[in-house]
């Protein structure tokens, strides 16, 4: 399984639960470490509390749970947490290109036909 397979199949809570057993803490003693209510981060970790998309709040974990501000996994994190709230990231939806072309990916990710024009567009675009 590659790297970006790995960050496809998992959700905020998940991600957030392996960070911290990699950094060698318990539960409490991450709380304890951090000042964190250890109900919540267990609802957080279960995916049974919704987290904050707050950058403020994101970067308080984030720097926690030892995430290196703006590497691949600082983006990760931030992107399971605006998906977990179903929303869409701000670069993204700042970026007017990026926007234009959400149509034509909602339209492929129902299955419906785009022409090949806009499906070139769409894939130039990803990959950015």
């Amino acid at each position: 399984m590659t790297k970006s397979q790995e960050f496809s199949a998992q959700n905020f809570g998940s991600f957030f639960r392996d960070k911290r057993i990699s950094l060698g803490l318990s539960l409490r003693s991450f709380c304890e470490r951090y000042g964190y209510d250890p109900g919540n981060i267990s609802r957080l970790e279960r995916n049974i509390l919704s987290p904050s998309i707050d950058d403020e709040k994101l970067a308080g974990y984030a720097s926690a749970l030892k995430i290196q501000r703006d590497s691949e996994e600082w983006v990760l994190f931030h992107d399971l947490a605006h998906a977990a709230k179903g929303k869409i990231p701000s670069d993204i939806k700042n970026d007017e290109e990026v926007i234009n072309m959400l149509p034509a990916f909602f339209r492929t990710m129902r299955n419906k036909k785009i022409d090949k024009q806009k499906l070139e567009k769409l894939i130039q675009l990803l990959k950015k």
